[in-house]
């Protein structure tokens, strides 16, 4: 979906402004499924960033694939057969891709929905459905039907066969990895009471070693007798693992992104230390910088640390984040794919669902009288939400809204994604900016109206007194890479309802500064005048 790729301009600024990162960037878009090649080398897929990259182990340096975001649009796991033949699968769009050793790329099965865990044993490819009421299948390269070895799975997600010639799965919805035969068969449980295991894989003595995301361990246990032993506690959010030739173990981290090594004591080298997937949404209210991540709602603080305040490895976590406002320093509001817009408290992680329904909510802003504002992009209007979760229309016809900005004296401004305009909400609509591409973030200082132009990777300010605009920098890190347009992904109903969809939040900083989410990088990016 967003690429990393191709991210090589270098921002231009109008004289007067200054540009640096307060936070990123990453090579990666999230981590997913990881396998070594044939050439050796630790390949990392990522679903949400639609590649699957290369990573230097010593140096976290990364490389795209190439070919595989030319038609392969969400790797989430991948596996390789004895030929170099790699096979993706795809979640978002359900299906499993294959990349051949040429570097020629197609789909090699369709109608797999929430396809995720994928393995290959002695070239037999099978492929599992992470969604509630899941399968487990064997697919063939003669075309056909899949055959089914197990169904009726809750969320069944990274596996492998084991020494046994069992199939072993973890069932992530219900915290248990199981097994069955290759053949088929009733599958039984193994391993009951873990914090929602992610990934199987086994080691050169044919041990098993699983991940779980919520408490951040990795398990070993022994299949003969069930002797469970703890190897590390890293952060939550694992999402795979994977052993090299050597014994080595790696992690990847779907929530920021990160890949590490665990040495045999348990400790923790970071490859490519914690990153955002997107950002998207940013609020410099109360206090903080708060960013709107997809899987996270993280904090950014000026020593350049970060903290997941919420994140898609905690139950409870409301889904897909787009946007953010924050209404004091221990609250904000966000926007999810799925339709809701919940409150969060930041120091405990609840949320609380305020509205819900919507169709494809995208920026949000706290109005004067605290309550928020809400650009709905599926039917062109601007909400307000009241107390008890009324929903009242403050405006209609307004395309297809994307980025809010309110104003104390009540009235607001909202950006029409499709129809490159800004328009004025108070007392009337009334054009204020026309021409763009794809207008999303807006912020307001003083007699200045900033907006994001995410197609043409510009910042432009307008004076709201004279109605002057002018570009404060091009080429920055928006978006996709250029010629490729704006893209999406369908969500997965049972996992992640809605639409993903992108949004380049902007905010305004308490010492004036404009801070621009640099999604096509990983970045935060603080845009200052000259002292």
């Amino acid at each position: 979906m967003l690429s990393r790729e191709r991210i090589d301009a270098v921002p231009r600024l109008a004289p007067g402004w200054q540009l640096s990162r307060l936070w990123g960037p990453s090579p990666l878009c999230g981590a997913n499924g990881m396998r070594f090649g044939p050439d050796g080398r630790l390949h990392v897929a990522q679903a949400y960033g639609g590649q699957v990259s290369t990573l230097d182990l010593e140096t976290g340096a990364a490389e795209v694939v190439a070919s595989v975001g030319e038609e392969i649009r969400s790797p989430d796991d991948l596996a390789f057969d004895s030929s170099g033949t790699m096979y993706i699968t795809e979640p978002f769009v359900g299906r499993v891709s294959v990349r051949f050793p040429d570097g020629r790329v197609g789909v090699f099965a369709g109608d797999v929905p929430s396809a995720n865990g994928i393995a290959v044993y002695q070239d037999r490819l099978f492929v599992d459905e992470c969604r509630p009421g899941g399968r487990l299948l064997e697919l063939f390269r003669d075309g056909r039907a899949p055959r089914v070895v197990a169904e009726n799975l809750q969320l069944p997600n990274a596996f492998m066969a084991g020494p046994d010639e069992k199939l072993y799965f973890p069932q992530v919805a219900i915290g248990e990895i199981w097994r069955c035969d290759l053949a088929g068969g009733a599958p039984e449980r193994f391993l009951d009471g873990l914090a929602r295991p992610t990934a199987v894989k086994f080691d050169s003595k044919g041990r098993l070693v699983t991940t779980q995301a919520d408490s951040g361990e990795v398990t070993r246990v022994d299949v003969q007798t069930g002797a469970r032993e703890t190897l590390a506690r890293v952060r939550p959010g694992i999402d795979n693992l994977v052993f090299d030739a050597d014994e080595r173990l790696f992690l990847s981290n779907f929530v920021d992104g990160g890949v590490s090594e665990i040495s045999g004591e348990g400790g923790e080298r970071k490859i490519l230390g914690p990153g955002l997937l997107g950002p998207f949404g940013i609020s410099a209210g109360g206090g903080r910088v708060l960013v709107a991540d997809g899987f996270s709602l993280a904090s950014l603080s000026p020593d350049g640390g970060i903290d997941y305040n919420l994140h898609f490895a905690k139950p409870g976590y409301p889904g897909f984040l787009r946007g953010i406002a924050a209404v004091s320093p221990a609250r904000a509001y966000v926007t999810i794919s799925g339709g809701n817009v919940v409150s969060c408290d930041l120091e405990s992680g609840e949320t609380a669902v305020v509205a819900e329904g919507l169709e494809e909510p995208n920026g949000v802003a706290v109005g004067p009288d605290g309550r928020p504002l809400v650009a709905e992009g599926g039917t062109g209007r601007l909400l307000r939400i009241g107390q008890g979760g009324d929903v009242s229309t403050i405006a209609t016809g307004l395309g297809h809204p994307a980025g809010v900005a309110a104003v104390v004296d009540g009235s607001c401004f909202v950006s029409d994604r499709d129809g490159g305009r800004v328009l004025h909400v108070g007392g009337g609509t009334s054009t204020v900016l026309d021409g763009l591409e794809s207008p999303q973030g807006l912020a307001v200082h003083d007699d200045d109206l900033f907006v994001v132009d995410a197609l043409r990777k510009e910042l432009i300010v307008v004076s709201l007194s004279t109605r002057r605009r002018s570009i404060v920098a091009r080429e920055l890190p928006f978006g996709f890479p250029a010629g490729t347009g704006e893209r999406s992904l369908p969500g997965i109903p049972e996992v992640m309802p809605g639409r993903l969809t992108t949004f380049t939040g902007l905010a305004v900083a308490r010492d004036s500064a404009i801070l621009v989410a640099g999604d096509a990088e990983g970045s935060v990016l603080r845009l200052a005048r000259a002292a």
